[in-house]
């Protein structure tokens, strides 16, 4: 598509017009009211992103990997999902990871130009060895983008599964993809800034994605992130009240559950609602495949 002025994300918002006139809660004002718009174009695309789910959970239960690839703020917020879940899910850094076009550098300073080379996405697949076990997922708010496009494309040819997450619904049908999400945000309220709704709507999808398949692989147990990495203050005194939630026990206690347990909250419930030792607890968390509802039953609320 040559002619971008066609595509959603490129046309001028009727509702922002004459915005350079207004003072500063007049601008804010109009900001918060199309910042309204994100959740309920996510919302409608539900179902898409619940079949992305699917596809997610089942190649990580084979050993793959959820592989974002974005250019400038989409492949920022690729890199941003991906970095947060290994302290969020207790998982390894290699199992969700995050391509930026431009690499490294371009997370802190625009690299714009290097977007438009279809062939350096390929690329960065084949050093990612990608193979039939992965999923990836390109991340293009217009649904255009080059180095993207490239590397879902070589995704698709190794075998891989392939999500395409977009804001433009113009070219839906038009990418090539196991599963396209698309929230349809409409026009932003400076023409073109993507960074702003679209961001927010590819945000909001991201993290429904490794939410959900956190939570299908028994990351989660009722609302709590019990496989959590306790590596600062914050984090440890999480863990300690998550112990403490579940077992209703003091803090004293939990902390010292947590000593034993090594800092694993998952294994320090077990110790406990099963009277073993730690040994023993990570036996049976693995024959429960790392569920913990299987080991210790349905949650109790005792908070």
């Amino acid at each position: 598509m040559k002619d971008r002025s066609k595509l959603t994300t490129e046309k001028r918002n009727p509702r922002s017009r004459g915005i350079d006139r207004l003072d500063s809660l007049g601008i804010v004002e109009a900001i918060n009211s199309e910042d309204a718009l994100p959740a309920q174009a996510v919302s409608r695309e539900r179902k898409s992103i619940a079949a992305a789910v699917d596809i997610i959970v089942e190649r990580f239960r084979r050993g793959g990997r959820l592989i974002y690839v974005g250019a400038g703020t989409s492949g920022r917020l690729g890199v941003l999902d991906a970095s947060e879940c290994p302290p969020t899910f207790g998982v390894r850094r290699t199992m969700v990871q995050g391509i930026i076009a431009g690499g490294r550098g371009a997370l802190v300073r625009s690299a714009e130009g290097r977007e438009d080379i279809a062939k350096d996405g390929a690329a960065e697949i084949d050093r990612k060895r990608v193979g039939p076990r992965d999923t990836v997922c390109g991340i293009a708010a217009c649904g255009l983008t080059p180095f993207v496009r490239g590397a879902v494309q070589r995704a698709r040819q190794l075998g891989a599964a392939t999500l395409f997450v977009t804001c433009s619904p113009e070219v839906r049908r038009r990418v090539k993809a196991d599963v396209v999400i698309c929230p349809a945000v409409g026009p932003e309220v400076v023409a073109g800034s993507t960074r702003m709704k679209a961001g927010t709507a590819t945000k909001l999808v991201l993290n429904t994605l490794t939410t959900a398949s956190m939570i299908r692989l028994g990351k989660v147990y009722d609302n709590l992130m019990v496989d959590l990495k306790a590596t600062n203050a914050k984090l440890r005194d999480r863990a300690e009240r998550i112990v403490m939630a579940v077992t209703g026990i003091g803090r004293a206690r939990a902390r010292c559950l947590l000593e034993r347990a090594h800092g694993e909250a998952k294994a320090a419930i077990v110790m406990h609602e099963r009277g073993v030792g730690y040994a023993r607890a990570r036996r049976l968390l693995a024959a429960g495949e790392g569920f913990l509802r299987k080991v210790v039953g349905p949650a109790t609320r005792r908070e």
